[in-house]
Protein backbone atom coordinates (compact mmCIF):
# COMPACT_ATOMS: atom_id res chain seq x y z
CA UNK A 1 0.00 0.00 0.00
CA UNK A 2 1.37 3.37 -0.99
CA UNK A 3 1.12 6.55 1.09
CA UNK A 4 1.09 8.62 -2.11
CA UNK A 5 -2.37 9.91 -2.99
CA UNK A 6 -2.86 10.52 -6.70
CA UNK A 7 -5.88 10.55 -8.93
CA UNK A 8 -6.86 12.22 -12.17
CA UNK A 9 -8.54 15.09 -10.31
CA UNK A 10 -5.71 16.05 -7.97
CA UNK A 11 -4.06 18.45 -10.41
CA UNK A 12 -0.69 16.79 -10.00
CA UNK A 13 1.11 14.66 -12.53
CA UNK A 14 4.51 13.09 -12.69
CA UNK A 15 4.53 13.02 -16.48
CA UNK A 16 3.46 16.58 -17.19
CA UNK A 17 4.48 20.01 -15.95
CA UNK A 18 4.73 20.43 -12.16
CA UNK A 19 1.58 21.44 -10.30
CA UNK A 20 2.20 25.05 -9.26
CA UNK A 21 0.19 26.92 -6.64
CA UNK A 22 0.34 30.63 -5.80
CA UNK A 23 0.55 30.94 -2.00
CA UNK A 24 0.44 34.22 -0.06
CA UNK A 25 2.39 34.28 3.21
CA UNK A 26 1.46 36.18 6.39
CA UNK A 27 3.38 39.24 5.13
CA UNK A 28 1.32 39.38 1.92
CA UNK A 29 4.17 38.12 -0.29
CA UNK A 30 3.20 35.68 -3.05
CA UNK A 31 5.27 32.54 -3.64
CA UNK A 32 5.04 30.04 -6.49
CA UNK A 33 4.91 26.68 -4.74
CA UNK A 34 5.42 23.32 -6.44
CA UNK A 35 3.58 20.22 -5.24
CA UNK A 36 6.27 17.61 -4.51
CA UNK A 37 4.52 14.98 -2.40
CA UNK A 38 1.11 13.98 -1.05
CA UNK A 39 0.25 11.57 1.75
CA UNK A 40 -2.69 10.53 3.90
CA UNK A 41 -3.05 10.22 7.66
CA UNK A 42 -5.95 10.39 10.08
CA UNK A 43 -8.49 10.29 7.26
CA UNK A 44 -7.15 13.47 5.65
CA UNK A 45 -4.88 14.05 2.67
CA UNK A 46 -1.90 16.42 2.89
CA UNK A 47 0.31 18.10 0.30
CA UNK A 48 3.97 19.06 0.65
CA UNK A 49 4.95 22.12 -1.39
CA UNK A 50 8.33 23.72 -2.04
CA UNK A 51 9.01 27.30 -3.10
CA UNK A 52 9.68 27.14 -6.85
CA UNK A 53 12.17 30.01 -6.65
CA UNK A 54 13.89 28.83 -3.45
CA UNK A 55 14.09 25.00 -3.54
CA UNK A 56 16.54 25.00 -0.62
CA UNK A 57 13.84 26.48 1.63
CA UNK A 58 11.88 24.12 3.88
CA UNK A 59 8.71 22.62 2.48
CA UNK A 60 5.25 23.67 3.60
CA UNK A 61 2.48 21.19 4.40
CA UNK A 62 -1.19 21.90 3.71
CA UNK A 63 -4.31 19.81 4.25
CA UNK A 64 -6.16 18.97 1.01
CA UNK A 65 -9.91 19.53 1.23
CA UNK A 66 -12.59 19.06 -1.38
CA UNK A 67 -14.59 22.11 -2.42
CA UNK A 68 -17.25 20.73 -4.74
CA UNK A 69 -15.29 19.10 -7.57
CA UNK A 70 -12.11 21.04 -6.78
CA UNK A 71 -9.40 20.32 -4.26
CA UNK A 72 -8.11 23.23 -2.19
CA UNK A 73 -5.09 23.62 0.09
CA UNK A 74 -5.85 24.65 3.67
CA UNK A 75 -3.44 25.79 6.40
CA UNK A 76 -3.15 23.41 9.36
CA UNK A 77 -4.00 25.56 12.38
CA UNK A 78 -4.61 22.89 15.03
CA UNK A 79 -1.41 22.18 17.00
CA UNK A 80 -2.27 18.53 17.67
CA UNK A 81 -3.02 17.93 13.98
CA UNK A 82 0.24 19.69 13.02
CA UNK A 83 2.28 17.49 15.40
CA UNK A 84 0.63 14.31 14.05
CA UNK A 85 1.18 15.34 10.42
CA UNK A 86 4.83 16.29 11.04
CA UNK A 87 5.51 12.96 12.75
CA UNK A 88 4.04 11.02 9.82
CA UNK A 89 5.90 13.18 7.28
CA UNK A 90 9.22 12.73 9.09
CA UNK A 91 8.70 8.95 9.10
CA UNK A 92 7.94 8.99 5.37
CA UNK A 93 11.06 11.06 4.66
CA UNK A 94 13.17 8.67 6.75
CA UNK A 95 11.78 5.72 4.75
CA UNK A 96 12.53 7.45 1.45
CA UNK A 97 16.11 8.21 2.53
CA UNK A 98 16.55 4.64 3.79
CA UNK A 99 15.51 3.18 0.42
CA UNK A 100 18.33 4.84 -1.54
Amino acid sequence: MSDHVHDENCGCSHDEEDAVFLVTDEDGNEHEMVLVYTFETGGNAYAVLLDRNDPEDEGVIFRIEEDGEDEVLVNIEDDAEWERVMNVYEQLVAQEIGED
